[in-house]
This record gives C-alpha cells, structure tokens and sequence, in this order.
C-alpha cells in the first residue's frame, strides 16, 4: 500500500527466472521495426500469464496492457520499445539470434523483459499501488521516421483511462551496471535527417571546366556544414551535423551529373533545431549557386528532442534514491546526442526517461554493436526500477 517503506528489489530477483526466459526469447527471434509480429504474440503470451488484460491493435505490433484497472490515484505509464537492429549478431550467446542480419543489439529485449518482470510483481503484490499503471509495449522506435509512439498515441494508448505520468528506461553501458541515471531537462537529441541532391555538368573527367562538377560541389558543401556548428550556434548548446552518405558517380573518369548527400542534425534545444534547419539551407544554397550548380534540398524532422519533466523527474529520483541508495540513483550530467521516440509521448504526458546501468569495468561494449550483450543481472534492477517509479509517481513509498 502506499507509504510502505519496503522495497521492490526482492519480488524484482524473485522473477529473474521468468525475465530470463522472456528476454532469451525475444532474443532468440528479433524483428525489424514495423514487422514485431512474433514478439507481439510473446508479450501477449506473457501478458496472459501474468493475468495482466491488454489491447492489441489491427495496424501496428503495439500492446498495452493494465493493472489495477479502477483505482482512484494518478495512472502511470510505463513503456519498453520492442525492434530489433538489421545487424549480424557476434555475442556467442548461447541463446544468440536465430536470423543473420537481425538482432537486439540496443537492447529492447531487456526493455520488454523488464517491463514484463514490472507488471509480473505490480500485479501479484501484496501492496497494491494507489492506481492504474499502464504497459506500453511499442513497436517500431528504431524506424527513426514516424516511429512507433505517434501511432500509439493516435489510437488511444495514452487514453481510458488518462495516463497521469509515463516513464521509460534505456540500457546505458556508460551507467555502471547497478545503477540508474536520471536527468531533469534535456536528456537526448531531436534527429532531423537531410537529403541533398547536387546537380552539375557531367561529362569527360578530362574537360571539367566545361560546367560544374557536382563532386566537387557536394565537397564544398561536406566542409561548409561542418562550420554551421563551430559559426552558428551558441558554443554551450550542443548540436552534431554529420553527412553520412554520398553517392555519385560511375567511373574514373567520368564526371556525373548529380551526386546525393544524406546525413542528420541532431539539437537538444527547439530553438536551435529551427535555427539549425534555416541556417543549413541558406548555406548549402549559396555554396551551389557560388559554381553555378543546382542542388535539391529535403529536410525531413525526425524524434522530437527528448526533455524529462522536472518534477516528475526529481519524484522519480527520490522513488530510486529509497529503493537502490542514493548513490546508486545517479544524476547524470550530461545529455546524449542519441535520439529516441519517448519524447513524443514526453511532449504530451510528464513524465522521465531514465538510463538503466549495464556497464561493466573492463568490458568494452556499446549500443548498436554486433557484441552488445548487457548483463542479465540488469532485468532485477530494470523491473524494480519501473515499479519504484510507479510508486513514486502515484504518491507512494514516501
């Protein structure tokens, strides 16, 4: 009940068995976003189990599930993405991916064990909480365009009943294994990706002066982004413009006549991201018409950035800071330039992001790496985080 002192960590331990085997499971059998099909049907499984009712949806891998359906305190929101990478997995797991060219290489595997491990000791507890708490099971948040959080959000999942709070959780190999970061404010970066297409003068690579090389043109314009954010922007705001892919040409000495340039620019601040797309188009434009070149530009806004609400972060904190120690609920200092989806759910419900320790000293891994394989012992300490927020956030467990 709320106001209970007595911690979450030892029903969390007492259900690592169950969360070993959803995680190994998920594992075993990725998907890419947009095709989560098979990793539905073992949430809904696990959902069954757990006697935890749920909602499916006919045009998108999502589940959402409720506990405490009725209760009169705060609803809270807790959510764990569901997509896999298309990258080939070099763990040497026992229970390493099934498919080459698929794996749970940022780490949602945990996440969804995790939050399957939640409602397992949310919804058996003696102590219930003061109010609902709903699952949000999302697919898709790897896609980087759209994303699976709008559509969501569009079919009601923060809605019947009203969702108070929302709270999500990331594995971190920055974060020693054990702990858990938190930040108020801006945590990670809006990602906007860009297209720009250069049109010059194709021809024989030995008479270039007969119009605008479109090589050297996309040249000009690599070197002249890379300025925006050493010239444009304030030097204590934090921005990443990168090119990440250029494509022309055929042969040696053939001069093409269009070369294609794609990369992304990542803000923290929304005034920055306007500034930024501004100030990316002036530039790439008078780089081009300086030669006499054309160029198309497509600017495309990707995730929101993602920015914790104060309060509801500083609550969370304090829940963790009961649960864990305080030293073992850290206050990171900085933000990441990585981006992620939960902010679209941040810009519509308070509520924190956190980042859930799997760092190991002396064990080099990152996310997005075909080794990356976080420790198990992080499932207990993820479980027992999203239920210790729960509680926190609905007024419990001061």
């Amino acid at each position: 009940m709320p106001g209970s002192p007595e911690p979450w960590t030892p029903a969390a331990r007492r259900a690592l068995p169950a969360m070993r085997a959803w995680r190994m499971a998920f594992h075993q059998d990725p998907e890419l976003s947009l095709h989560e099909e098979r990793t539905r049907e073992k949430v809904v499984a696990a959902l069954k189990e757990l006697n935890v009712p749920y909602r499916t949806f006919d045009d998108t891998a999502g589940v959402v599930g409720l506990i405490g359906a009725g209760r009169p305190g705060p609803v809270v929101a807790l959510r764990a993405d569901m997509d896999a990478l298309p990258i080939t997995e070099r763990t040497g797991l026992a229970f390493e991916s099934k498919h080459p060219g698929r794996m749970h290489a940022c780490g949602h595997d945990v996440h969804m064990a995790c939050l399957l491990g939640a409602a397992a000791i949310l919804s058996r507890s003696p102590r219930p909480l003061a109010g609902p708490v709903k699952l949000i099971f999302q697919p898709a948040e790897e896609e980087g365009g759209r994303g699976g959080a709008l559509p969501l959000i569009e079919r009601g999942c923060l809605e019947d009943p009203k969702v108070d709070f929302i709270v999500g959780q990331h594995v971190e190999p920055g974060v020693p294994l054990g702990s858990i970061g938190w930040k108020v404010g801006s945590f990670m970066a809006a990602a906007d990706h860009f297209r720009l297409t250069v049109r010059g003068h194709g021809g024989h690579a030995s008479t270039p002066h007969q119009g605008p090389d479109a090589i050297v043109v996309a040249s000009e314009i690599v070197i002249a982004l890379q300025t925006l954010v050493s010239r444009i922007r304030d030097p204590l705001d934090p921005v990443v413009v990168s090119v990440g892919s250029v494509h022309g040409g055929t042969r040696n000495n053939i001069l093409p006549d269009e070369v294609v340039l794609e990369g992304t620019v990542r803000t923290l601040n929304p005034t920055t991201r306007e500034t930024m797309e501004a100030a990316l188009r002036r530039r790439v434009r008078a780089v081009a018409a300086s030669v006499g070149a054309r160029v198309r530009i497509e600017y495309i806004h990707g995730y929101p950035a993602v920015i914790n609400h104060p309060e509801a972060t500083r609550t969370v904190a304090a829940a963790l800071g009961r649960e864990f120690g305080k030293q073992r609920a850290v206050e990171v200092e900085y933000p990441i330039m990585g981006a992620e989806d939960f902010s679209q759910y941040l810009q519509r419900v308070p509520g924190t992001f956190l980042r859930l320790g799997v760092g190991i000293p002396g064990h080099s891994t990152s996310l997005h790496s075909a080794t990356f394989a976080p420790d198990e012992r992080a499932l207990a300490i993820g479980a027992a985080t999203l239920a210790a927020a729960a509680e926190g956030l609905q007024g419990g467990g001061q």
